[in-house]
């Protein structure tokens, strides 16, 4: 059974940075592509970025162009986001998601990520 665990959620002031971690166990990371998505208060759960199985594709959504990089590293089954320049809306429950319909790129529909996280809060606040 996949389990996916994310970590490294905190609170932290803007212009900050974090990087969180989504640790999979019970199955090999290699197969998969893993997006991350987040949801905050009162609105709907959007896409953040996702990563193809070998690292070579990524994909970000154009609010955190240039600010989160996403990475992998399949030797320790994780995958990471870093995040950096810290804004007040990127308060928001962070998840990672795994999908294996997936090949040589990703794409951040939710509707194909079958296997998900239970997130981790971020919050940016002064």
């Amino acid at each position: 059974q996949l389990h996916l665990v994310e970590s490294g959620g905190g609170l932290l002031q803007p212009g900050g940075s974090l990087r969180l971690s989504c640790a999979a166990s019970g199955f090999t990371l290699d197969y998969y592509v893993i997006g991350w998505f987040r949801q905050a208060p009162g609105k709907e759960r959007e896409g953040v970025s996702c990563i193809s199985r070998s690292g070579g594709s990524t994909n970000y959504a154009d609010s955190v162009k240039g600010r989160f990089t996403i990475s992998r590293d399949n030797a320790k089954n994780t995958v990471y986001l870093q995040m950096n320049s810290l804004k007040p809306e990127d308060t928001a429950v962070y998840y990672c998601a795994a999908t294996s319909v997936l090949f040589g790129q990703c794409v951040l529909q939710q509707k194909l990520f079958s296997s998900w996280g239970q997130g981790t809060q971020v919050t940016v606040s002064s």
